[in-house]
């Protein structure tokens, strides 16, 4: 009734002799039952046309017999290696891989197979990232999957190839928690053994690399216990046919053979039907191979069949078989069913929980790469925070104290606007250390970029109105003390603050420019992947934002440029200024202490920041630190030492190093501050030191005055002289005697003297008179002549100690005679 093809070697030239010799020679076959080795098999198949005859196969599962075009009457019991594909799909699905690569051997067989596989993924939003194959030496394409991080590897090999695979993944470390190897599941039991030798790789290598790979193959029986058509349960069929095999060896494709002779016999019994129910004068024994009606009643019918077998649900769609796969694992060197996949109902089942991963979960399909914000602590952001408002309190304290005692003579002389302009530029620099530790972990992208532009320009501000302020007050300074012409200068706290003004406008130019023609940005920095500290199957990349533009460098040279023009110009004013010896104008040292301290924490600071900007939290705490460092630095040493002295001894500021005020003096001087509170502070200085030197010849005249006293005493004890001393010296001492007043009519005084001189010109030192020298000496010395000599000594005297302080003859006049006019005053008031 049909023809069996009664070989299993695969040799094309029997195998179509005998089927041809069948055909010739033998009766009528109404199909054709077998055919194993792919090359007979599909030789036959596709002349089976001619002849109107069905094949039927239960072992040939190459995937090109599958096409209907070719073999429209080719039909096989077992699934082709094709219908893993689907099964492959469900498990892909179930542990949702869907990025996977693909490593194949060029064989026919398995590129029909791979080929077959993208077809099935495709559309199913799973990504096929790396297709390689190999044909002896699968180490460099088991590297490229490697390199193209692929996780899920679906393989496509013998078993052969297989023991150099898992070598070559060894040697990659493509094993593990990390990977997933799905590779054909019909290789023999313990199939390594057979191969390991002809690899350099060790056994327990292969094994470690093979352990948990996962197995695909259709199932040989079913694990089911549903009676079949033949009446018995898979297992009772099993049991049976090894009792009748013995100790013959064990095919797997018997299940199939078994319920193909059911195919058979239930596609002949539905043909009958069709056509007892049709034609009852045509029976299919009337079939021969040029009747092709009964042909497709044949092929129809077995299409049709369905039933329950052995190896499951035996279903046909389009000739091919829909039977069930079943998975395996790779545990402890034995193989595990694991699951099944029916094709029938499109249903996966995984056998209680029976898969085991080397990881605590299934790999993933990929490498998770998680972008992780590398953000600035908050404890560090805390304590940094507390230093800075530590820094703004302190700055408040001195701001306080600047405006408490802003009358003192002390805190008045050292200009008290300029200092409250230092204390906001340190309290903005302090506020902006705020704005430094805020990046995305606290504020959103738009918030951090805005905050890119705000913290720049509060830094840069502050900056300026620090060390404007500081040496708008040194150039003060400079420009009254090193007037050469010693004119009458008066620069006034308004055009210290123009000056101000004028370097903020500058940065604002530089500023604005800056925002309008490239504003900053926030960028986005990824740094090279890192293992998970926790350990979990995934890669950390950290990423940091930065604020950065186009042409960040040639902005950031601008204004470094002119910052550091402006601490170049502080530090030549500071020298400049260094001698000039009253505490409360001068700042320079100070001045020159801060330049230098902010200028090499400035430069220490900034190297260190660009090499750590792959850190946050150390460039974070250095810029910090250096902003309070400087801030701090330059308010302490701007205010400390004026605190300090307005506590100790406030005088002590305003004196000049050389002379010491008495207390009358510090009377008459606050009268006089009274009078000059239009003259800056700097002439009021040198009005004082002028007043101060007065006081000391006034002092000097005192003491002439009582020698003069002495004089005239000496002259009231000789009667005989008193008439001719007031005759021709009365008006004379009266004019000497009158010096003590000359503080309240100082152009009387002058008058005075000037006539004193015109009318007794002094003698000359070292003359004589010839006729007084045989005279008694008592004579002698109260003698006209005497008298008139010492008063000759004694004015030239008065007047070179006096008349300087109060505009006469220079006081670098050296003549004891009087030869120096009363001249204009070289120092101004």
């Amino acid at each position: 009734m049909f023809l069996r093809q009664p070989f299993w070697q695969c040799d094309n030239a029997k195998g179509l002799k005998a089927f041809y010799d069948a055909i010739k020679y033998g009766p009528n076959h109404l199909m054709v039952f077998g055919g194993v080795c792919a090359t007979v098999t599909s030789i036959i198949a596709e002349s089976l046309k001619g002849w109107n005859l069905v094949q039927l196969s239960f072992a040939a599962t190459t995937p090109e017999l599958a096409d209907k075009k070719k073999y429209p009457y080719f039909f096989r019991t077992v699934p082709s290696d094709n219908a893993v594909n689907p099964a492959i799909l469900k498990l892909l699905k179930h542990y949702h891989w869907k990025r996977v690569g693909t490593l194949t051997q060029d064989v026919q067989r398995f590129s029909e197979v791979r080929n077959d596989l993208t077809g099935v993924l495709y559309g199913e939003d799973i990504e096929i990232s790396d297709t390689e194959s190999f044909s002896n030496d699968p180490c460099t394409s088991v590297k490229k999957l490697k390199g193209n991080d692929v996780r899920i590897i679906l393989g496509q090999f013998d078993e052969e190839m297989a023991v150099k695979v898992f070598c070559c993944a060894y040697d990659e470390e493509m094993y593990g928690s990390k990977y997933q190897w799905i590779i054909p599941g019909w290789y023999e039991n313990l199939w390594w053994e057979s191969w390991i030798n002809s690899t350099q790789c060790l056994s327990k290598n292969l094994l470690a690399a093979m352990e948990g790979y996962i197995g695909v193959d259709f199932e040989p029986l079913s694990s089911k216990t549903n009676k079949t058509i033949s009446g018995r349960t898979p297992q009772q069929y099993e049991k049976e046919y090894n009792a009748k095999r013995g100790d013959g060896q064990s095919s797997k494709f018997h299940g199939y053979a078994y319920d193909g002779i059911w195919v058979i016999a239930r596609t002949l019994q539905r043909a009958m039907n069709y056509l007892n129910s049709t034609n009852k004068h045509q029976k299919i024994e009337d079939f021969n191979y040029t009747n092709h009606k009964l042909g497709k009643i044949f092929l129809n019918a077995m299409n049709e069949t369905r039933f329950f077998g052995v190896t499951g649900e035996v279903v046909f769609r389009n000739g091919e078989r829909m039977g069930t796969i079943k998975f395996t694992q790779f545990q402890e060197q034995k193989e595990v069913k694991v699951g099944e996949y029916n094709a029938v109902d499109d249903k996966l089942v995984i056998i209680n929980n029976s898969i085991r991963f080397q990881g605590l979960e299934p790999p993933k399909d990929k490498t998770i790469i998680q972008e992780e914000l590398r953000k600035i602590s908050l404890p560090l952001y805390s304590i940094l925070s507390a230093l800075t408002i530590l820094g703004m309190i302190m700055a408040s304290a001195f701001l306080f104290f600047n405006i408490k005692n802003r009358n003192q003579k002390l805190i008045k002389m050292s200009s008290p606007y300029m200092n409250n302009l230092i204390i906001l530029g340190g309290m903005l620099s302090y506020a902006s250390i705020f704005l430094f530790g805020l990046d995305g972990s606290f504020v959103s992208e738009k918030t951090f970029e805005t905050l890119c532009t705000v913290r720049t320009w509060i830094l840069t501000v502050g900056y300026t109105t620090a060390f404007g302020a500081m040496f708008a007050k040194t150039w003060r300074v400079h420009a009254i003390f090193k007037n050469v012409k010693m004119k009458k200068k008066i620069i006034k706290d308004q055009k210290l603050l123009g000056i101000v003004g004028g370097m903020l406008l500058i940065d604002l130019c530089i500023l604005i420019c800056w925002q309008v023609v490239d504003p900053l940005r926030r960028t986005v920095e990824k740094y090279n992947m890192e293992p998970d500290p926790a350990g979990r199957d995934i890669s950390i990349r950290p990423i940091l934002e930065h604020c950065e533009n186009t042409h960040m460098t040639i902005w950031l040279g601008i204004v470094y440029a002119y910052k550091g023009l402006l601490m170049l110009f502080g530090c030549f004013l500071a020298w400049e200024t260094r001698n000039v010896s009253i505490p409360a104008l001068n700042d320079s040292k100070y001045i020159g202490m801060s330049v230098y301290n902010v200028g090499i924490m400035c430069i220490i600071g900034a190297a260190v920041s660009f090499l750590t900007r792959d850190q946050p939290n150390v460039q974070f705490c250095i810029v910090a630190l250096v902003i309070i460092f400087c801030s701090t630095i330059t308010l302490c040493l701007v205010f400390v030492p004026k605190l300090i002295t307005l506590r100790t001894n406030p005088d002590a500021a305003t004196q000049n190093r050389r002379f010491q005020f008495t207390q009358n003096q510090k009377k008459e001087d606050s009268k006089t501050s009274t009078s000059v509170t239009s003259v800056n502070q700097a002439s009021t200085s040198r009005l004082e030191g002028l007043q101060s030197e007065n006081h000391r010849l006034r002092m000097k005249i005192t003491e002439l005055d009582k020698d003069l006293e002495e004089v005239t005493m000496q002259l009231q004890d000789t009667p005989e002289k008193t008439t001719y001393i007031k005759q021709n010296h009365y008006q004379d001492l009266n004019d000497i005697l009158s010096i003590r007043n000359f503080t309240d009519s100082k152009d009387g005084e002058k008058a005075i003297l000037k006539n004193h001189l015109d009318q007794n010109p002094p003698a000359q030192w070292g003359s004589s008179d010839p006729s007084r020298t045989s005279k008694d000496p008592i004579e002698d010395i109260n003698s006209p002549e005497h008298i008139q000599r010492r008063l000759s000594l004694q004015l030239p005297i008065l007047h070179h100690a006096y008349l300087p302080s109060i505009g006469g003859v220079d006081a670098s006049c050296a003549s004891p005679c009087g030869r120096c006019l009363v001249g204009k005053m070289n120092c101004e008031k």
